[in-house]
């Protein structure tokens, strides 16, 4: 695999872990009830959508940590899951 290949990679599976945490996070922190409470609800509302835009924010940080050490490559990998995180949110609202 060639460097740039590797790189994007790297950004795409940093990306993925930062929208999990992000998830994660709100849904722990915001909630005023347990997780698995939480994660019920969400299914009953199909809110999944919406948290995983909210827990897509934590890749903003990440983008620009990559930009700020000129790391181009793994900011293009994590402006890709973002690309893809907003198609996947767009096609569970319209299931």
């Amino acid at each position: 695999m060639g460097t740039v290949k590797k790189e994007i990679l790297i950004g795409v599976l940093v990306a993925l872990a930062a929208t999990l945490a992000g998830c994660y996070l709100y849904i722990e922190y915001f909630s005023n009830l347990g997780f698995s409470e939480t994660l019920k609800l969400i299914e009953e509302g199909d809110l999944y959508g919406k948290i995983l835009s909210i827990g897509a924010i934590p890749n903003l940080f990440v983008f620009f940590i990559y930009i700020k050490k000129n790391q181009d490559n793994r900011a293009k990998g994590v402006l890709l899951t973002c690309i893809l995180i907003a198609l996947f949110t767009l096609i569970l609202k319209f299931i």
